[in-house]
């Protein structure tokens, strides 16, 4: 299960994005690159967290016009990511033209559906009627219509998404604590017990591991919760 934890960078340093990576590289399977480190850190970081033997998860949610998200995705892939994201909000053929610049480089595209860090009344305010399980679903059905191999959603929604877009697909769920960690600016959280029972491929886990007293200990935690939710899924099903 260890292999199947993304642990995100969630810092604007390079040397501190990487000396978390030279300690738990082996012990986790990804590292998440976002939005705060890569203008800093750039493509230079991404090829340094590669070279340390660890797959890289762009994550700048791509969301622009059908051709500049089709240049993105190219870029992205060139250095050799196994993820990176696009917005599914950006449409039909948006999704479609990032799809078709993705096929056959070995980088998946992860359609990012309804952000963990909002819930139903986020939602209203920006003008969504429906509510985020609805949104997170039809969000995911256009994105498997235009081609699109991965979604990203919280656990909470992940046992209706799998229903909908069928094993093949990779699901990538953000938004895990332990049932003792602090929920932070996290809103649709559970833990990775559930997340994994649920029908989760990878859990994105940031400041629970690199915040944590020992990182290794606590990846190790979090990887025997996963097994665990694993096996009840397997019973359930």
């Amino acid at each position: 299960m260890k292999e199947r934890i993304i642990v995100a960078l969630d810092t604007d340093s390079p040397d501190s994005a990487l000396s978390v990576v030279k300690a738990l590289a082996g012990v986790v399977g990804m590292f998440k690159v976002g939005m705060e480190l890569f203008p800093r850190g750039g493509p230079d970081l991404v090829r340094k967290i590669r070279d340390e033997g660890a797959d890289v998860f762009l994550d700048l949610k791509f969301h622009d016009i059908p051709n500049t998200v089709a240049g993105a995705v190219r870029s992205a892939a060139a250095l050799g990511v196994r993820f990176t994201t696009v917005h599914a909000s950006g449409g039909r053929q948006m999704l479609a033209s990032a799809a078709e610049a993705a096929f056959g480089t070995g980088t998946t595209i992860l359609a990012v559906t309804v952000l963990t860090s909002l819930d139903g009344s986020d939602l209203s305010e920006i003008g969504v009627p429906s509510s985020p399980a609805d949104m997170v679903l039809r969000l995911a059905g256009m994105a498997m219509r235009e081609g699109i191999g991965g979604y990203v959603c919280s656990a909470r929604e992940v046992s209706a998404v799998r229903e909908l877009v069928g094993n093949s697909a990779v699901l990538v769920t953000p938004g895990v604590r332990l049932q003792d960690d602090a929920a932070l600016d996290q809103k649709r959280v559970v833990t990775p017990f559930d997340a994994m029972r649920n029908g989760a491929d990878y859990l994105v886990v940031g400041r629970p591991i690199t915040k944590a007293a020992d990182p290794v200990a606590a990846a190790s935690r979090f990887a025997a919760e996963m097994q665990r939710g694993r096996e009840a899924g397997s019973r359930e099903a």
